[in-house]
């Protein structure tokens, strides 16, 4: 079976052909600069395929974009399949799925609507999100399109973790509530670390940690917890993102600096978090190399994050009454045994225990605590894609067995 995974965003579209059942990755690219120039990129991972980077390709609209894949996809020579036909769904990746979406679904006109409707909660990515179905839709009218919603596996969360602390009203009217992100990361990762611990049952808290990251307390599966909120500002401080801050500090700037509450936010989401603490770079690896050559500001970064991450642990901890597995996923999660170790280094009141040869990898999927550890600590890389594959095969296999 083959699945494409389509992220579309304003200008860029990446893609994936993918089969659910095996991983297995026939190719995968982007389309960048849609509506501009047009990039056009595409990595064959079947030997003998040449790869085109960044080539010029007209790509007035997403519909072009599409088409250039296809087009791609299907060539004689250095194609991954025969035909269009051979595409037996695609699956969108959107941002927002308000209250409307508790899990994936097949896209209608009715599932469109309601992507829609959460405009003004993902007023970025979701009219993105629309072009991208939009223009499948237009190339590839036949084929089965699923939508897999960023925040779908947190709509498990009790009322007492999703409700927000001010007047009912803007709940009923306007559904303002924590909704989180990273959730195809998550889900994934809440999957596959029940394969690897053998069971079904167990208390987890996942660390998507990266240039943008998330916490999410796990128990037998559902998400009870996330950190992210409303947006992806909340939580811990990202690469630029502040996380966490005071409302009232808005408040501050705007009306010193005579900032509108537009540009506050645009400077708390594009200029804050890491490149502010250590006016060096938003980048994990920029700062451990600045704080090995002794930039303050760059140790100070790493310590606030680490601080900030282990803080959450314990917080989900405390909400789940207790945890039986800790897992670090996505790019810093995965690769940086630095950070992990500082996160831990917080968590001995709860019996974790690194393993600092098994802590020094990097992107492998392993058991990175010691066998004495109460907790388990596992690294285990994300695959959003395979999730998105894996949920659109599902759904589409089951329409067809009505």
């Amino acid at each position: 079976m083959n699945i494409l995974v389509i992220n579309a965003g304003s200008s860029s579209l990446k893609y994936q052909l993918l089969n659910p059942e095996t991983g297995e990755l026939p190719a995968k690219g982007l389309c960048e600069r849609i509506g501009i120039d047009g990039k056009f990129t595409y990595k064959p991972q079947v030997e003998g395929k040449q790869v085109l980077d960044a080539i010029d390709v007209a790509m007035p609209t997403h519909s072009e974009a599409i088409a250039a894949v296809l087009d791609i996809l299907v060539d004689p020579v250095d194609g991954v399949i025969k035909s269009v036909d051979e595409i037996d769904a695609v699956g969108h990746r959107v941002l927002h799925g308000g209250m409307e979406f508790s899990d994936s679904c097949i896209i209608d006109d009715e599932v469109i609507k309601a992507i829609e409707k959460c405009i003004p909660l993902g007023p970025l990515h979701n009219p993105a999100n629309l072009m991208g179905i939009r223009a499948c839709q237009a190339v590839m009218p036949k084929t089965p399109q699923v939508a897999v919603f960023d925040t779908a596996f947190h709509m498990t969360m009790p009322p007492k973790a999703y409700r927000y602390a001010i007047p009912k009203e803007y709940y009923e009217n306007d559904d303002i509530r924590r909704y989180g992100f990273h959730g195809t990361s998550h889900k994934y990762v809440a999957k596959r670390t029940a394969e690897l611990v053998g069971k079904k049952n167990f208390k987890m808290v996942n660390c998507h940690l990266g240039n943008g990251s998330s916490l999410s307390a796990i128990k037998d599966g559902k998400c009870m917890d996330t950190s992210m909120g409303l947006s992806p500002l909340a939580g811990v401080p990202m690469g630029t993102r502040s996380g966490d801050i005071d409302a009232c500090v808005v408040q501050f700037i705007c009306n010193k600096y005579n900032m509108s509450v537009d540009d506050c936010l645009t400077m708390l989401n594009k200029k804050s978090g890491m490149l502010a603490l250590s006016g060096v770079s938003s980048d994990f690896r920029d700062l451990g190399d600045g704080a090995d050559k002794g930039n303050e500001d760059c140790k100070l970064a790493l310590e606030k994050f680490a601080y900030e991450v282990a803080k959450y642990v314990g917080a989900y901890a405390a909400a789940l009454n207790g945890i039986d597995v800790l897992t670090f996923t996505a790019g810093v999660g995965e690769n940086d045994g630095l950070v992990r170790g500082m996160v831990c280094d917080y968590l001995g009141f709860m019996g974790v225990k690194l393993d600092p040869e098994l802590n020094k990898s990097r992107g492998k999927e392993m058991v990175i605590s010691t066998p004495d550890s109460k907790v388990q600590v596992w690294v285990v890389p994300t695959n959003e894609e395979l999730m998105i594959a894996q949920d659109t095969a599902e759904l589409v296999n089951a329409a067809k067995a009505k």
